[in-house]
């Protein structure tokens, strides 16, 4: 039965190959994605973007979003999955990419964890102790912002530029008292640590957090058909799941596929999934997500962490209007079926 449900998810993200379109796959794409539990990762396991649009894809891993958007800025890769964070340092710095697909609203899904032992039972605590975090990411950001709320200076805790893979090891051997971090490595911490606060109640308070997917501008403009298929596929993706989470189970199909991927224990994936919230095709154009020109949520929660980030003199400066790097044409074109 559940070989017969994966197949018939298969068949829905993996869409039927457009007539007109070579199988030969004579176009290529490089696509950087992170270490991120996230629906659309079957899609990328089971070949689904490939057969959607015809194009061949070389997915390439990445441990965060500023190594990803440095790649895309070297012309590495075309498309990249990053965080809030490291897209708005990038426009700010005037990589000319736009944002086309919000991936999730991470909730839940990123936290500051204390390590048990390190004397953390409050935010004062984080006095003197310290932190890990990956530079320039959304992890970054709401840590800075979490500082910040618990009337905390910046010089009164160490904080040290780490990623994911180096945290674990640094956590292992007592290195570091606390990390902000995402999934699969949230659950690893946790195993000996406590959540002292989750990025869910800072965008509460004030200051929300994404990952999005974001294009080099010159290419989805050359290459409009393939734009609206690649939308239509990780549509296909988040609906599959949207419709049954329970159904994606430690020894399903679909989380084994996402385990294959980035790593981490099955058993840790659908509540890291539950963590998160993953926007249809239909809410990605509302003014929550990519539509509402400058007042727009992303384009709002852009220029707010480009303002933090330049506070802490991560960027440069901060542009006028981030609304014209968010672009929810893709989306209305895929869901209006044209391609």
């Amino acid at each position: 039965m559940r070989v017969l449900r994966f197949a018939a998810v298969l068949a829905v993200v993996g869409l039927v190959l457009a007539p007109g379109l070579s199988r030969a796959q004579t176009q290529r794409v490089a696509i950087g994605y992170q270490l991120i539990v996230n629906p659309w990762k079957v899609a990328i396991a089971s070949g689904a973007f490939e057969r959607a649009t015809g194009w061949r894809i070389d997915w390439k891993r990445f441990d965060s979003g500023a190594t990803v958007l440095s790649a895309l800025a070297a012309g590495e890769v075309q498309i990249a999955l990053a965080g809030s964070s490291p897209i708005a340092a990038g426009l700010s710095r005037g990589l000319d990419i736009e944002l086309f697909w919000i991936a999730e609203d991470i909730a839940a899904a990123e936290a500051l964890v204390v390590r048990d032992g390190a004397g953390i039972a409050a935010p004062q605590d984080l006095r003197g102790k310290t932190i890990a975090v990956p530079f320039a990411s959304t992890s970054h950001f709401h840590t800075l912002f979490a500082l910040e709320q618990f009337g905390i200076a910046r010089g009164e805790v160490k904080l040290v530029d780490m990623q994911p893979p180096e945290i674990v090891r640094a956590w292992k051997q007592g290195a570091i008292d606390a990390a902000f971090v995402w999934e699969p490595v949230l659950s690893d911490l946790k195993a000996t640590g406590r959540v002292l606060i989750t990025s869910g109640l800072l965008s509460q308070w004030g200051k929300a957090t994404f990952d999005g997917l974001v294009v080099d501008r010159k290419f989805s403009s050359q290459h409009p058909v393939f734009m609206c298929r690649f939308v239509k596929t990780l549509a296909a993706g988040v609906d599959a799941y949207i419709r049954d989470p329970a159904a994606w189970t430690p020894d399903s199909p679909e989380v084994r596929a996402i385990v294959g991927l980035i790593g981490g224990d099955p058993a840790d994936v659908p509540k890291a999934l539950s963590r998160y919230r993953f926007p249809t095709l239909v809410e990605q154009a509302t003014p929550r997500w990519l539509g509402g020109g400058r007042d727009g949520g992303a384009a709002r929660a852009l220029r707010f962490t480009a303002e933090f980030l330049k506070a802490e003199k991560q960027v440069p400066t901060v542009l006028g209007d981030y609304a014209r790097a968010v672009n929810p044409h893709w989306v209305e074109i895929a869901r209006a079926g044209d391609c």
